[in-house]
């Protein structure tokens, strides 16, 4: 199809393939660790993928992150991701990280609904401001979170910092790649979940966040949001969309820092 190398990733990212491993390597040894204090698989939805972990801080809690993970909403699920809690969970901040369905099985929109049913699960556990940060697709869902209309009033309320990082913001050049086989995206649908075209619920603070040697189109899709809802935008050097969300895990990043807004 006619956009498949422009949202190709991998095949430009040297030794991508040791990512997926290292990831699934690093989370599995934080839940193994008594620091990370977790929940692992709270039911949010009645679909067995519709759980998220709670990693909860050494002490009282300073409010909610949730994180969503990528994979063009087709692969992957929250096992994948855990140590990147840390960074925001020692910052004092309650982490939940949701898995949800995946296309084909299920269809953007759906998804979109099961995330802000998990948001609301787990912020009517835990009190306080709530943060978003998510990957790639999961940048277009915590992003559609920040959309008025998507959340509860009351939860959207709440909403004090979302970071949509690499995030997929217009899904209508989707439509133009294979992998929409898989999506069953049209033109109102892709519309309608292009969080360009949605507008951001008031009081949150939202950073877009994109690698600056990401392929030229996810830098372009943060551009689109950024401009679309007159927000910051950071391109950060040196960093590509594999890497691009390591520093989650260090309490002392710039992106934690942001995040939690006590840099």
């Amino acid at each position: 199809m006619q956009l498949d190398d422009a949202y190709a990733n991998a095949a430009y990212i040297e030794g991508s393939d040791a990512f997926p491993a290292r990831w699934s390597a690093d989370a599995q040894a934080y839940r193994a660790a008594p620091v990370a204090h977790a929940e692992i698989d709270v039911k949010y939805g009645a679909g067995d993928r519709q759980v998220y972990d709670l990693f909860h801080p050494d002490g009282p809690s300073c409010g909610l992150l949730l994180f969503v993970h990528g994979g063009y909403w087709r692969a992957f699920d929250k096992s994948s991701w855990s140590h990147l809690a840390e960074g925001m969970r020692a910052r004092g901040w309650t982490v939940a990280m949701p898995s949800y369905d995946l296309c084909p099985a299920v269809g953007i929109p759906d998804i979109t609904r099961q995330i802000a049913e998990a948001t609301t699960h787990a912020a009517q556990r835990i009190a306080g401001p709530i943060c978003l940060a998510g990957h790639s697709a999961g940048g277009h869902l915590v992003a559609r979170m920040a959309c008025e209309g998507v959340l509860p009033k009351d939860i959207a309320a709440r909403l004090q910092t979302v970071l949509p990082i690499s995030p997929l913001s217009d899904l209508r050049p989707l439509m133009l790649t294979s992998m929409n086989a898989d999506f069953g995206l049209d033109e109102e649908t892709a519309k309608a979940e292009s969080p360009i075209f949605g507008k951001p619920v008031s009081g949150a603070k939202v950073i877009v966040w994109v690698g600056a040697d990401e392929r030229p189109v996810f830098i372009e899709q943060a551009q689109w949001l950024s401009e679309a809802w007159h927000t910051d935008l950071h391109i950060e050097k040196g960093r590509h969309h594999f890497d691009v969300i390591d520093a989650l895990a260090d309490r002392g990043s710039e992106m934690v820092g942001l995040l939690s807004q006590s840099a």
